[in-house]
């Protein structure tokens, strides 16, 4: 009994080795199979990883290449555009430059023809003025050939600026006023040496207009002036009381010392003078 409780003891524990054996053995496939498994997984698993870093730097040169193709695109573009700026600047410039000379040029031209107008303006007015004087004086000398040819026709005599009347009768001082008056003129009133000298030429004892009848000893003229200018013979002019010499003839023919005081009673050739404004 207990032979045969050992053999089944054994017998059950060579059975259980085996069973374990077994399981060993399966378990040792299983891992080697794994193990396998595991290496062929790592293989591929490299394998793509390489491929993969393989791609990705494929993919990251073709990045890189397209990005470094965009930048010189970019700075070709950048390039063409500055170029493209700078010659828009520069024809600006260069148009605005000619637009300035071209300004300044027609600027200087307005400027010489202003003053060029401004010249021809200024000799314009200095020719018409010119031609006024000429013409007032043409006009002036037309009206003393016309007052001479007057005049002459009535036995007038022109001489620096007034035409002269000399008679060809006698008369007292007032009556040969009163006749230069009748004529539109008056006795001669003597201012200068030249005019003295004038009447003095004729040869004759002519009653000029100087008089001292309004206030004995204030000899003045026809018109109401004083006497200035004299031409007094030596020790005249002497006014005898008795005779009352209140008039003035022209009796020496020197043109310095030519007058007398006399009597106005006395009758004389007589010089008359009208003034003819010209």
């Amino acid at each position: 009994m207990s032979r045969q409780n050992t053999r089944n003891g054994v017998r059950q524990r060579r059975h259980l080795g085996k069973k374990a054996y077994i399981v060993i053995a399966v378990t040792v496939g299983l891992l080697c199979v794994l193990q396998a498994v595991l290496n062929i997984s790592l293989r591929l698993s490299l394998t793509c990883s390489g491929e993969t870093e393989k791609i990705l730097k494929s993919l990251t040169n073709e990045e890189e290449l397209k990005n470094v193709t965009n930048e010189e695109e970019l700075k070709n573009v950048t390039n063409e555009r500055d170029e493209l700026m700078q010659k828009m600047t520069q024809h600006a410039c260069s148009g605005g430059t000619e637009k300035s000379f071209r300004n300044v040029s027609i600027e200087e031209e307005l400027k010489n023809v202003t003053n060029e107008r401004d010249e021809l303006k200024q000799k314009l007015e200095q020719y018409g003025m010119q031609l006024t004087s000429l013409r007032r004086e043409k006009d002036e000398l037309q009206t003393k050939v016309n007052l001479s040819d007057h005049h002459q026709k009535q036995h007038w005599i022109y001489f620096s600026g007034s035409f002269y009347y000399i008679s060809t009768n006698k008369k007292s001082w007032q009556n040969s006023r009163n006749d230069c008056l009748g004529r539109g003129a008056d006795l001669i009133i003597i201012d200068s040496r030249e005019e003295n000298e004038f009447a003095g030429a004729f040869q004759k004892r002519l009653w000029i207009g100087l008089s001292d009848r309004q206030n004995e000893g204030n000899w003045s003229w026809p018109d109401g002036s004083p006497l200035r200018k004299s031409f007094w013979q030596p020790w005249e002019p002497n006014g005898y009381s008795d005779r009352d010499e209140d008039c003035v003839e022209i009796n020496n023919f020197d043109p310095e010392n030519s007058w007398n005081d006399i009597s106005c009673t006395e009758q004389n050739f007589w010089i008359c003078e009208k003034k003819t404004g010209v």
